[in-house]
Formats: C-alpha cells, structure tokens, sequence
C-alpha cells in the first residue's frame, strides 16, 4: 500500500513540475551594452504583471515605445538611455536586468575642429525680386484708379445711373427755397438762435457769390456789405446791413434777440435776394443768349 502512495506522489510531481517551470516569466534584453543613445528591446514572456513605460523609465532609463502582443503573451518595450554608466531596468518590483551604456569617445587628437561656419548670403531668384515689382505695379494701378475715379466722379456716376439730377434752378429759387426750409426748420424757437442766424447768413452769401462776382463765402461782413455797395446794382444795403449786424451780435456777443427780430431777419433776407436778382437777371438771361 505504501509503494503504490508513492508511485502516485512521484507521478504527480513528475507532471506539475515542467507545467511551473514552463510558466515561469522570462525577461531578456536585446543588447545589454548600448552606446549613449543608442536602444535596445526588453521582452518579457508570460509574466502575471508587465512593466509599464512609466515604470521602465527611470534608473536613467527611457522607454519609447512598448507594444503587446496577446497571441503568445510577449511585451516588448524599446528602451534607451543619454547617461552613461550601469542602469538597471526595472523589469518587476523585485527583479531589474543591469544594462551598460558606453559614452561616445571622441578623438581629440585626431579629430579637426573648425570654427562655426558663417551666415551665407543666398542670392535672389528671379520670382522673390519680381514678386516686389509685381507689388509695387498693383499698388501705383490702385492709387491710380482711386485718383482717377476720385477726379471722373461725375462721369462715373453718369456711367452708373446713381448721378443726382442736375439743379436747374436759378440763384434766386435756390436762395428763396433754402429760406423757406429754414423757417419751417423753427430753430430759434427750439432755442437755437446762433444755429438759425448763421444758416440764414449763409444763404444769403452764396446767393450773392453765384448771382455776382463776389466771394462772400470767403468774406467778412463788413467786407460782403462793402462790395455790395460799390457795385453797380440798386439794391438797399441797408437789408443785408441789418441781417449780417443781428447775426454778428448773436454769433459774437452771445445777443438773444426778440421774436420779431428772428422773423425780420427772414423778411429781409427774401427783400434782398428778390432785389438783387432783378438787377442781376438781365445780365444772367443776355449771357444765356450768347
């Protein structure tokens, strides 16, 4: 009975025996002696746990990549190292396989050693110099077309069909009209006396300056009343006195005339522009005929 116990112990330990050593986990490197910054390859075989990358880089070691492959249960990691000396690479918690990394030897004696070579002018090709000029043509064309543009507006807008109608009206119904939107405009009631008086002034000097030779636009008062006055037209002065006085006061000494005064200033700006065109329009209409 005992032969026979022991014929059984020896057969179970005859058959468990190569399943252990069979399944033992195996860790090899490639090359255990790498120059600085060359790689070797870690493969572990069968093994419950494998080294992570973060794992493996460390001890001056670096691992760069790691693959697995799952049909024979292999892990192989690349692994380098920029530091010379003996490493050890952590292939589990308790077991590490020692890897020599050699410095590069460099021959001093032999070796030639030059200065930094200096910076070397490239010469320009024919598309970077004429890629400029092309540049600077497209900029002169464009300033071109805007001054061209800028001086035909007139004809450009004809070309288009967006030019205004042309003003057919004469000084006269230009003034008188510009008189009438101004009134109905009511300023100096809203309280903008200053506004008001120097809006009617400027009616009445630009229908002085397109009825005569006159530049009132560009005058003072007292110089527009002294031209008036020395022409040959038999208007009465004394209208367009009052109206440039009464806008004087109000634009310069700040004067806040009554209410019948702003509509006095209106009477006699209509008084004198209806006069003046009477002395003016004979010579407009003979001009005309010519």
């Amino acid at each position: 009975m005992k032969k026979r116990l022991h014929i059984l112990l020896l057969l179970a330990a005859t058959t468990v025996l190569p399943t252990r050593v069979a399944a033992q986990a195996v860790a090899t490197l490639s090359a255990d002696t790498i120059v600085l910054g060359d790689q070797t390859v870690l493969t572990v075989h069968l093994a419950r746990t494998y080294p992570s990358t973060d794992m493996l880089s460390s001890n001056g070691i670096v691992a760069i990549s790691q693959q697995f492959d799952t049909a024979t249960h292999t892990q192989q990691t690349v692994l380098t190292s920029f530091e010379p000396g003996l490493h050890h690479v952590r292939v589990s918690p308790d077991d590490s396989l020692p890897l020599m990394v050699l410095d590069v030897e460099i021959d001093t004696a032999n070796a030639e050693i030059r200065d930094i070579a200096p910076i070397e002018q490239v010469p320009y090709t024919f598309w970077e110099v004429f890629r400029w000029v092309l540049l600077a043509l497209a900029v002169l064309a464009l300033a071109f077309l805007g001054w061209w543009l800028y001086t035909h507006r007139s004809r450009v807008q004809e070309l288009l069909g967006t030019a205004e109608p042309a003003d057919t009206r004469t000084p006269e119904e230009r003034a008188l009209d510009s008189l009438e939107a101004l009134r109905t405009q009511k300023l100096w009631q809203a309280g903008k006396v200053k506004e008001y008086h120097t809006e009617l002034t400027d009616i009445v000097r630009r229908f002085i300056e397109e009825s005569t030779s006159i530049r009132a636009t560009d005058m003072t008062s007292d110089e527009t009343l002294a031209e008036v006055e020395s022409g040959k037209w038999n208007v009465e002065s004394t209208l367009l006195r009052d109206i440039f006085s009464t806008a004087d006061l109000v634009k310069f000494a700040k004067s806040e005339p009554l209410p019948h005064e702003h509509d006095r200033s209106m009477a006699q700006a209509v008084d004198f522009v209806k006069q003046l065109w009477q002395q003016v329009k004979p010579q407009e209409e003979e001009a005309a005929h010519e």
